[in-house]
């Protein structure tokens, strides 16, 4: 632990744990970190030092007393700012809410809170959790090199985790906004299971698609957050009553082994048509590495993409202008590029919403099909490499870039089972390059557990930026 801000967060907790190390101290190099990166990084949307340190003292004492809550009990996290904070701003990336104070805390901030967890402030994002940054938000910058995308929606999220500004943060996933950041930023990102974490008090892009779900340096870690976060919620009553399993239980061990009896599924036209080279060499690499770690791989065809993509797109620009209906376009000044999907969403025709319904329906029985013969399937995150910040711009200002790029994210959000995205090594430039691991509903232990092998037999997750 010779770099204490790039540690994970659960060899954090284990110094914490043993008392080696003061959540107070750790709290403040944490403050002090951010204070020195944070003008050129712009992570964060709002910053809470005084309560992180409060929030610390009050760690300390109790695990001092032998109160010890958990991995997270001590330990400095951030969360996306579209969860709701009890007397802190959440602006949801927009001008709209910028002075909105909250009386409550998310369910998941809460349940953070009552972890041990220290709050450091609440992470950027892009306008309403979708695709662009409003004109008067400064976008996080990705920590490997200024010039490349850091990936939306949960841009801060992605860029704070990176660069050692948080042990671990909470994004959003829509469309695959905890994935492209958490690629971008080459870091872990776990998308649950739709339900599997309430979305009471968290700001929503389109509701049916929305998951929320852990930023971290590690597999192991992401499994620790979620075990926190997820669960039954009164308050949600989307939310799914399936028990909490621990996501941490028989992790280790020797690495020969680990996946024996786990079955792979590979497409590999699907994984590697449009992609760039980078891309397809790291999701072959990670074929190799899990294969040696046991796993059967097994040849499959994943159902087409393309019309479950824009069906995503119809669904997700209707949900979001239901939630926006108050505000726009009564206040459509105040709005940035987001404006447009919500015009899209109020001119849908109600015939075209029911046929992406259909083809939502139709998509998610064919993925559960494809699941009786096989327990992950390994796909890329994105098809692109070396996505620089100008050709973002340009590929997003058409729907056929934006819907392109999507392909291999928002199809798993409309199945709304999990994903796990890990760091898959470099490309020529040095910029992160990721795969995902996808299985069935509910069954995240299996990612976590996938992951974790992966991170023992492999260092990509334990590479970061000079800063």
């Amino acid at each position: 632990m010779t770099e204490l801000h790039y540690a994970t967060l659960l060899e954090t907790a284990a110094a914490i744990r043993a008392r080696k190390l003061s959540p107070v101290a750790l709290t403040r190099a944490l403050v002090e970190r951010i204070a020195h990166l944070e003008p050129s990084l712009q992570a964060y949307a709002t910053l809470t030092p005084d309560l992180a340190l409060a929030q610390a003292a009050r760690a300390e004492e109790e695990i001092a007393a032998g109160r010890y809550r958990g991995p997270l009990h001590g330990i400095p996290i951030a969360v996306k700012d579209i969860c709701d904070t009890a007397g802190i701003v959440t602006a949801a990336g927009t001008a709209l809410h910028r002075d909105r104070v909250p009386a409550l805390d998310a369910t998941v901030v809460k349940r953070l809170t009552n972890a041990g967890a220290v709050l450091l402030g609440k992470l950027q994002l892009t306008e309403g959790a979708f695709v662009t940054h409003h004109p008067t938000v400064t976008p996080p910058r990705n920590p490997w090199h200024a010039d490349y995308y850091a990936g939306a929606s949960s841009s801060g999220s992605g860029v704070a985790v990176a660069a050692g500004l948080c042990f671990g943060a909470l994004g959003s996933d829509t469309g695959g906004s905890i994935r492209f950041p958490s690629a971008a930023n080459g870091i872990t990102g776990l998308k649950p299971t739709w339900g599997r974490v309430s979305r009471y008090g968290v700001f929503a892009l389109a509701d049916s698609l929305d998951h929320i779900g852990p930023m971290t340096r590690s597999a192991a870690d992401a499994g620790a957050m979620l075990g926190v976060i997820a669960g039954l919620d009164p308050e949600d009553p989307t939310s799914l009553p399936a028990p909490v399993p621990d996501y941490l239980a028989g992790l280790g061990g020797q690495l020969g082994g680990q996946l024996d009896g786990i079955r792979i599924g590979v497409d590999a036209a699907y994984n590697e048509e449009d992609c760039d080279p980078d891309v397809v060499a790291a999701v072959r690499d990670a074929e190799r590495v899990l294969r040696g770690l046991g796993a059967t791989i097994t040849a499959v065809r994943v159902p087409p993409a393309q019309a479950v993509t824009e069906a995503w797109a119809t669904l997700c620009a209707v949900e979001a202008a239901i939630v926006h209906e108050t505000t726009y376009p009564a206040r459509a000044s105040e709005y940035g590029g987001l404006a447009q999907l919500l015009e899209t969403g109020r001119a849908a025709d109600a015939v075209d919403v029911m046929k992406a319904h259909h083809g939502r329906l139709a998509y998610a029985g064919a993925l559960t099909q494809l699941f009786a013969s096989i327990d992950l399937l390994l796909i890329p995150t994105q098809p692109l490499s070396d996505f620089t910040i100008a050709q973002e711009a340009e590929l997003f200002a058409t729907a056929e870039g934006l819907l392109g790029f999507l392909r291999f994210a928002a199809p798993f959000d409309m199945w709304g089972g999990p994903t796990l995205t890990l760091p898959g090594g470099f490309t020529a430039r040095g910029m992160p390059l990721s795969f995902q691991l996808v299985a069935r509903h509910l069954d995240e232990p299996l990612l976590v557990r996938a992951g974790d092998a992966f991170q023992r037999a492999t260092d990509w997750h334990r590479r970061h930026p000079a800063l």
